[in-house]
C-alpha cells in the first residue's frame, strides 16, 4: 500500500504545482476607467517549463468566482500575450494550465474576398485592405489604378466613412500614405499624385496574419515605385504596413491600429521635402460629408476653421450619420514616438472643392520640415483610430490617447 500512497501524494503535489502557477495584478496610472488591451511579457512571470500538451488558461476574479478571460499570443518580437482589461471589473488575474485544449475562438478574424482582405468583428467586416489593383472608371486614364490601401472603413452600425477615386481627385484612395514631394539624388519623384506618372505605391505580398479572441491583424508589404529610375533602382522604399483590429464589447466603437515601418534600399537614400501632403496617415471621407454636416476638434482645441496646419496629439473628425439621425466619426491618435509629434495636420478648409467643403484629413510629419531617409535605415510611424457612432468628446479622446501613448499599466506578480 505504501508505494500506492506515495504515488497518490506525488500526483496531488504535481497538480498543485501545475494549477495556480501564477497570479498577477494590473495597476493603472491615474484614474483611467476605459477598457483597454493589456500585454504581458512572459519574462515578467515565473511560469516554469510549459509542456507541449498543456494549455495556459487566464482567469479573473469576479463575484467570488474565477472566470475565464480570452487572451491571445503575440510572438512578434517579444513573446507575450494580450487580453482586454476592464478596470471597473477586476485587477487580479490567475494563470493555470490544463491538459485539454480549449476551443479556438475568433471574435476578431479575417477573410479574403474579391481582391480584399477583410478584418472582421464577429462575422461583420469593418475594414478591408485592397491588395488587387483597382482601376478607375471607364474613360479615365489607367495610370490611376492602385492597390495597397484601406477601404471601406465601416462604423459599428454600418456607415461607410472612406471614399476612393472621387472625380475631383482620382488618386485619393480611402486611407493611405504615399509620400508626395521627394528627391532621389537630383530628380523629383511624386508617389502621391498618380496623374504625374512619376511613381506609385503598390501591394507586393502578405506577411504574418492573426485571428483570435483579442485581435485580428495583417501585415502587408508595399513597394514605392520610381518610374524614372533604372530597373535595379525602381524600388525607392520598402514598406511594412500592419493593421490590427482589437476586439470590443462596445456596440458603438472599435479600435484599429495602423503602423507603417519603412526603409530605402537606395544607396543615396531619399529626401522627403517639406510639403502640406505626404506620408503619415491620410483619409478621404465619404461624399455625404460637407461643410454643413462635418466638424473637427483637435487636442489643442482647434476646429474645422483653424485645424489645418496646426499640430495635435489627436483629432476627432465626425459628421452626420447616413440615416440623418445621429453622428459617426473617427478619433485619430498620433504616437509620441512619431516624427514631429504632436504632428502637423492637413485638414481641408471649409471652402474646399468649390465651396462644398468635402472632408480630407492627414497627419503629415513632413509638413514643415524635410526628412532625410538614410539608406537601409528603418523608420516607423504609429497611429490608432477609434471608429465610433454617437458622440465622443475631448475628455474621452484624451483618455484614449493616454492609453495609446504611454501604456499606463504595471504588471505586479503576486507571491
Amino acid at each position: 500500500m505504501k508505494p500506492v500512497f506515495l504515488f497518490f501524494v506525488f500526483t496531488m503535489l504535481c497538480s498543485c504545482i501545475t494549477k495556480n502557477v501564477n497570479s498577477f495584478e494590473v495597476k493603472l496610472d491615474g484614474s483611467l476607467q476605459q477598457e483597454l488591451p493589456i500585454s504581458v511579457n512572459l519574462d515578467q512571470l515565473d511560469l516554469g517549463p510549459i509542456g507541449s500538451k498543456q494549455e495556459m488558461v487566464l482567469l479573473k476574479e469576479g463575484d467570488g468566482n474565477l472566470v475565464k478571460v480570452p487572451f491571445q499570443w503575440d510572438k512578434e518580437g517579444e513573446e507575450k500575450f494580450w487580453f482586454v482589461h476592464n478596470p471597473r471589473e477586476t485587477r487580479t488575474y490567475h494563470i493555470e494550465f490544463q491538459d485539454e485544449l480549449p476551443n479556438v475562438n475568433t471574435a476578431v478574424g479575417y477573410r479574403e474576398t474579391e481582391g480584399k482582405l477583410q478584418l472582421l468583428l464577429g462575422k461583420n467586416p469593418v475594414t478591408s485592405y485592397q491588395f488587387k489593383t483597382q482601376y478607375p472608371p471607364k474613360g479615365i486614364d489607367s495610370i490611376y489604378g492602385k492597390s495597397g490601401y484601406v477601404h471601406p472603413l465601416i462604423t459599428p452600425k454600418g456607415d461607410t466613412l472612406t471614399r476612393i477615386q472621387p472625380p475631383d481627385h482620382y488618386h485619393h484612395y480611402g486611407i493611405w500614405g504615399p509620400w508626395t514631394r521627394t528627391k532621389i539624388e537630383d530628380r523629383s519623384v511624386d508617389f502621391w499624385n498618380l496623374g504625374e506618372g512619376q511613381g506609385t505605391v503598390l501591394f507586393k505580398e502578405f506577411g504574418t496574419m492573426a485571428a483570435g479572441d483579442v485581435f485580428a491583424s495583417l501585415v502587408a508589404y508595399q513597394e514605392h515605385l520610381d518610374f524614372g529610375a533604372e530597373a535595379e533602382n525602381s524600388i525607392a522604399l520598402n514598406e511594412k504596413l500592419e493593421l490590427r483590429l482589437w476586439s470590443s464589447k462596445s456596440k458603438n466603437r472599435y479600435v484599429l491600429d495602423y503602423t507603417s515601418t519603412f526603409n530605402s534600399p537606395l544607396e543615396s537614400g531619399l529626401l522627403f521635402e517639406a510639403y502640406r501632403y505626404g506620408g503619415g496617415i491620410g483619409m478621404r471621407f465619404t461624399e455625404r460629408w460637407h461643410k454643413d454636416n462635418c466638424k473637427v476638434l483637435t487636442s489643442e482645441g482647434n476646429d474645422r476653421l483653424t485645424a489645418d496646419g496646426s499640430n495635435a496629439r489627436w483629432c476627432i473628425v465626425s459628421g452626420e450619420s447616413a440615416d440623418g439621425k445621429g453622428t459617426s466619426g473617427i478619433l485619430f491618435l498620433s504616437h509620441p514616438e512619431n516624427r514631429m509629434h504632436p504632428e502637423p495636420m492637413r485638414v481641408w478648409p471649409i471652402y474646399s472643392n468649390g465651396g462644398r467643403g468635402d472632408m480630407f484629413f492627414e497627419f503629415c510629419p513632413i509638413r514643415y520640415e524635410p526628412w532625410q531617409i538614410e539608406s537601409r535605415k528603418e523608420y516607423q510611424l504609429k497611429y490608432r483610430m477609434i471608429v465610433f457612432d454617437g458622440e465622443l468628446g475631448p475628455e474621452e479622446a484624451e483618455s484614449y490617447w493616454q492609453l495609446f501613448a504611454h501604456q499606463p499599466w504595471t504588471i505586479v506578480v503576486n507571491d
